[in-house]
């Protein structure tokens, strides 16, 4: 599979992963790791908490990040 944006520019790139938003393939250059903190446990009890990785194209990050919406509205 090839990097979407790569192929937008012309060029042939392996993609080293999908984006978690929108599907598209991403090779190392177009790909941004999110991490984000998950909770989980029962209603009794301390919960537990862990991090969780997906991986976004550029266009999705930027579409995600707390500036990006203050511009939207």
């Amino acid at each position: 599979m090839h990097c979407l944006e790569c192929h937008a520019e012309g060029r042939d790139s392996s993609a080293v992963g999908v984006c978690h938003t929108c599907g598209a393939a991403v090779c190392a250059h177009h790909v941004r790791t999110v991490t984000r903190s998950v909770r989980h446990g029962s209603l009794v009890g301390t919960p537990g908490e862990r991090q969780e990785r997906t991986l976004q194209c550029l266009v999705c990050a930027e579409a995600h990040t707390p500036a990006a919406a203050a511009h939207t509205r």
